[in-house]
């Protein structure tokens, strides 16, 4: 039972639930808590192999002859054959940039204004391409040999990879979920209060090191969504703890619902841990009102560099 007025806290961790499905480098995955000792993510070697194999690669989908063997190629769907584009093929490009984040670039020419799904190291994140069938985002990685899988509803894709050079810089906690809730990452730098300098959150106004990042399409149900809190750990000049808190404001969408949650945390030691949750929301008499969930993400202790 919630008790809520303007914010409730809740101390326990909620119970484990959702069994999101996600793809790791050469097969391997996330390790949940509770997984057994000493098996960690693909070592640096063997995510280097699968990249030296991937590299020249690029995956597209089926062209109009290969889908008809009779040649009588149909039009994408909402498109009309007299404006069907001759070249259908489905490509995509990974590069890394500054802040260990890889900008992808997609290009679907048969796919226009449709819904598309990035998957990355057990993030998966939904998005819509453009009237031209592009899609250009900047993702935090979570891995310094990563591979993008790119997929739209009628199951053509393709694959991008990239190496990012300074993801050993950074901290990074993630959040994922689906639907119309939406979940908001509090950080709080070395002691740093609400509304203060420190307290890092998506929004405009926030100062601190850490910068918060959140993708997705808020307020579709069927929408993969995804939250991400990165501090470059490795060139900070502060010791201490950041803690970490989720907000999630109920509304007359999600009041009375279960909210199937995933975190992962890629921490120090390079390895990737994940935890899936869920939890009930309050009824509809409680709309308007914040959920403060604690616990939910394990707090980062920073060492002066």
């Amino acid at each position: 039972m919630f008790v809520v007025r303007n914010y409730v806290t809740m101390c326990g961790t909620v119970a484990c639930a959702l069994g999101i499905g996600y793809l790791m480098q050469n097969g391997s995955s996330a390790q949940p808590d509770g997984a057994q000792a000493g098996i960690d993510v693909a070592s640096a070697s063997e995510q280097s192999s699968v990249l030296s194999g991937l590299e020249d690669i690029v995956l597209t989908s089926a062209t109009p002859s290969d889908a008809n063997p009779g040649n009588a190629a149909s039009a994408p769907r909402g498109v009309p054959s007299a404006l069907k584009p001759s070249d259908c093929n489905i490509s995509a490009r990974a590069v890394a940039v500054s802040g260990a984040m890889a900008r992808v670039s997609l290009k679907a020419p048969c796919n226009a204004e449709e819904r598309v799904e990035v998957h990355h190291s057990g993030l998966t994140v939904s998005q819509m391409t453009d009237a031209s069938g592009g899609l250009q985002m900047n993702i935090p990685a979570l891995s310094e040999y990563a591979i993008f899988l790119i997929s739209f509803e009628d199951e053509t894709g393709t694959v991008a990879t990239t190496h990012v050079t300074d993801i050993a810089q950074y901290n990074r906690v993630a959040l994922q979920w689906q639907g119309e809730t939406e979940l908001q990452i509090h950080a709080l730098e070395f002691g740093a209060s609400y509304g203060g300098d420190g307290h890092v959150w998506d929004d405009a106004s926030a100062k601190g090191a850490g910068k918060v990042l959140r993708l997705g399409q808020i307020g579709h149900e069927k929408a993969q969504n995804i939250e991400v809190y990165s501090f470059p750990a490795g060139a900070s000049d502060q010791s201490g703890t950041i803690d970490l808190t989720v907000e999630a404001e109920v509304t007359e969408a999600n009041c009375g619902r279960t909210l199937n949650v995933q975190a992962l945390e890629l921490l120090p030691d390079r390895r990737l841990r994940s935890r899936d949750m869920s939890l009930t929301l309050p009824d509809c008499s409680q709309a308007g009102e914040f959920l403060v969930l604690k616990n939910l993400l394990s707090d980062l202790t920073i060492a002066a560099k």
